[in-house]
């Protein structure tokens, strides 16, 4: 699970009810017409605005936004340079039953791809295209939740406009005005807390999720085509270190010197 997303939107409810406790009761604060008005009618719209096929992924999207992804790009450079020295000591056909062994599928493609002797342009072109449609794939998601932000908000003022003509239609039964103030200031709220704590940072981690994926492909790649390429082991490893974070390519570099320095047979824990 993400701690980072669950904390952040448990600390984030936490302290808006410690907050109303401390200035009054917060059963003022529960309306389940106001729920229905936010929620019912963001998600109404969302099935207009997208296909259902698109509106039945929004849980798997919220599985995704609150597990863990272990995108591990030191890891993933690490297994193609040891690829690299394979191919340079046994040749490319050594390299299919280790790219197998990986769980990996669009690295699995790539070494396929070169291994059967597919022009260097044409790997290149086949892995792009592949990574450009798992991006619009991962923008649907992103715009799924994007929209659900914008439209929030917008029905929260359509619940406060809904209270607000109870409220003036029941002027003349003062029992009923305050339930209609109530509905409509609730709904702006609920609305609001919506929009930015759920579904903007929601689409906000699921576009930072999906950054780092195709990071780590865009590594694949490269890889790929400096293996087919023949480069030198280590000047593979160099140019896809370039695709690292200084602080990443220090932490690489002392993993790496630990593993060299380890006595034989001994096992380095990072």
């Amino acid at each position: 699970m993400d701690l980072a997303t669950i904390l952040g939107i448990i600390v984030g409810l936490a302290l808006m009810i410690v907050s109303i406790m401390m200035e009054g009761d917060i059963s003022l604060f529960v309306s389940l017409p106001s729920l229905m008005i936010v929620l019912g009618g963001t998600m109404a719209s969302i099935m207009v605005n997208f296909s259902m096929k698109e509106v039945l992924s929004v849980l798997p999207l919220l599985r995704v936004a609150f597990s863990r992804q272990d995108n591990d790009n030191t890891q993933i450079i690490e297994t193609l340079v040891e690829f690299a020295e394979v191919s340079r000591r046994e040749g490319l056909l050594a390299l299919e039953e280790r790219a197998q062994a990986t769980n990996e599928p669009f690295l699995q493609k790539g070494i396929q791809l070169i291994v059967d002797g597919t022009d260097a342009e044409l790997v290149r072109n086949i892995l792009e295209i592949e990574l450009y449609f798992l991006e619009e794939r991962h923008r649907i998601g992103q715009r799924i939740f994007e929209q659900m932000g914008q439209l929030s908000p917008a029905y929260g003022m359509i619940g406060t406009l809904i209270g607000l003509i109870a409220m003036l239609g029941a002027l003349d039964k003062p029992e009923q005005v305050g339930m209609g103030m109530a509905v409509a200031l609730i709904t702006t709220l609920y609305g609001a807390v919506f929009s930015n704590l759920i579904f903007l940072p929601i689409a906000g981690k699921l576009r930072l999720k999906s950054n780092e994926e195709v990071l780590m492909k865009q590594v694949m790649i490269e890889g790929i085509l400096s293996i087919q390429a023949g480069e030198n082991p280590r000047i593979v490893e160099e140019k896809l270190k370039s695709f690292l974070s200084p602080v990443e390519r220090e932490a690489a570099g002392r993993d790496r010197s630990r593993s060299q320095s380890a006595p034989e047979g001994v096992t380095v824990n990072a």
